[in-house]
């Protein structure tokens, strides 16, 4: 075999390398560019069709989430989760029906204002009337509660914890509680 190159002058071979290789790439470029598009495009518009319909699903569970999340907090500031799902309300003549217990203790305050709220599978009573040393206590996030409850005495934060037992049963809480109790029986 012979190398087509070695005949050739140096002139040659650089005038190839910066005229006619790049003008052939784009004379290349122009006959082949249609095709190419085509394939970019089919398959650009398939992964573009995909993420649509990813997004979609998205935003549907993110409204859908977003609608029962509003209902749950519409529902505790009305007395029920759920804006008003009347299977898991209580009668009004005095409710009668006892929710079943989720693990703690089950201590209705006495001011007979006490409320259901569907919690998922397990009905929970959360009493809105409540007489805790922490002002809005239903209405603060687990860390706003953990906050105050330095401050208090062991009746309190056994109120507290009654309370949080009964209703969210938020663990940061109820950790938070037992230790400072700990700390106080230590004292």
């Amino acid at each position: 075999m012979s190398d087509p190159e070695k005949g050739r002058s140096v002139a040659d071979r650089i005038l190839d390398a910066t005229v006619f290789a790049p003008a052939g790439l784009v004379i290349t470029i122009f006959d082949e560019l249609p095709k190419l598009a085509d394939k970019g495009r089919s398959r650009i518009d398939g992964q573009v069709a995909t993420a649509r319909v990813v997004g979609q699903f998205a935003v549907q569970m993110g409204r859908q989430a977003g609608r029962r999340r509003l209902d749950e907090l519409r529902g505790r500031l009305v007395g029920t989760a759920g804006g008003g799902q009347a299977e898991h309300e209580p009668e009004a003549s005095g409710g009668e029906h006892e929710p079943e217990a989720s693990g703690g203790e089950h201590e209705p305050e006495a001011s007979g204002a006490e409320h259901y709220h569907d919690a998922g599978p397990r009905v929970r009573k959360v009493d809105t009337n409540s007489s805790l040393a922490i002002p809005g206590y239903d209405t603060l996030s687990a860390s706003q509660v953990v906050q105050r409850l330095a401050g208090l005495g062991r009746d309190d934060l056994l109120s507290v914890r009654s309370h949080e037992a009964a209703s969210r049963h938020r663990r940061t809480i109820l950790n938070r509680v037992d230790q400072l109790l700990s700390m106080q029986d230590g004292a």
